[in-house]
């Protein structure tokens, strides 16, 4: 009786099988041909710029033109600039100071709003719409269609004294004349803010809620759970990822914002840091001390990214 001849694993198929599974894998010449644009494109547009900007604010000024003498050299950077920010942010008689606070205050007010109203628009929109949810879709990103600045000067013209808003609140007798929103209000930054950065918000939480089980949903219905406990114990957890992600994408924009209180108010009583920067970069002798503040804002706007990063990396350690 002949025997059958045995597997030794080096026959001709399976070795020609492992010589093109092994040429198919792609070389790390490939990979680093495959990111080199993007390494350029980041080299060339921040890291270039960023640097330049560091060389302003630790540099010398021309006191014949009032004009930045930018330092490339770090051994010989001046901290003239940072020492005369500091005392602007934190001195006895510092002006600063009011103004980066005056910033944390409307970002935390318009971030709130935002996310009480952005939350339960994404949740109708992912649970509730429907065949119409392709329509509700359109409706949220339409908005990106137009440019921030064509938006801010919609709502001038709805907020002035002669505008819609007044024509209704007169109409419906909510008020005896015509609201000044113009006029330096505060409250008309923060609701500025809201209205530009919203939609932003409500993107992030729809993909966010749209991703969740509704088997996880039903089975808490079946465990007994009201809907409102459901809710709290179920969607609202599954949910605080996306909640976390859409609130630093529409801060961070926010927190340097400078257009929106230019146009809707453009009252020193309202200004933002936003405002503060490009007025000293735009003011010869001051511009050193702007980028210095550039670089600040920058530092405290990691605080919250680095925060993301690692609450995402302990939420995908949980996950797994």
């Amino acid at each position: 009786m002949q025997t059958p001849p045995q597997d030794t694993g080096t026959s001709p198929r399976k070795g020609r099988t492992g010589r093109k599974g092994a040429q198919a894998q792609p070389s790390k010449a490939f990979w680093v041909a495959l990111a080199a644009p993007g390494i350029i494109w980041l080299t060339l547009l921040f890291i270039v710029p960023f640097y330049a900007v560091l060389a302003i604010a630790e540099g010398q000024l021309n006191r014949l033109f009032e004009s930045p003498i930018a330092v490339y050299n770090p051994l010989h950077w001046s901290s003239a600039n940072l020492f005369n920010v500091w005392h602007d942010l934190f001195g006895a008689s510092s002006f600063a100071g009011p103004i980066a606070l005056r910033t944390l205050v409307y970002v935390a007010a318009a971030s709130i709003l935002s996310l009480l109203i952005a939350y339960p628009t994404a949740y109708f929109v992912s649970r509730f719409a429907g065949r119409r949810k392709g329509l509700f879709l359109v409706l949220l990103i339409a908005p990106f269609w137009i440019s921030y600045m064509m938006r801010m000067l919609a709502w001038i013209d709805l907020l002035q004294t002669t505008g819609y808003v007044n024509k209704i609140l007169v109409d419906l007798h909510v008020v005896g004349q015509p609201v000044n929103w113009l006029g330096g209000h505060s409250y008309t930054v923060i609701l500025g803010l809201v209205y530009g950065y919203i939609p932003y918000l409500i993107l992030v939480l729809y993909a966010g809620l749209d991703r969740i089980d509704p088997s996880l949903i039903e089975a808490g219905r079946d465990l007994g759970l009201g809907r409102v406990r459901t809710f709290l114990r179920v969607t609202l957890p599954l949910s605080r990822q996306p909640i976390l992600t859409g609130m630093l994408i529409t801060v961070l924009p926010m927190v340097g914002d400078y257009f929106t209180n230019q146009l809707l108010s453009g009252a020193p009583q309202t200004s933002m840091i936003g405002n503060l920067i490009q007025g000293q970069l735009g003011t010869p002798g001051l511009e050193g001390q702007g980028a210095v503040l550039s670089l600040l804002l920058l530092v405290v706007l990691l605080i919250p990214m680095i925060y993301y990063v690692l609450a995402t990396n302990r939420a995908a350690k949980e996950a797994a």
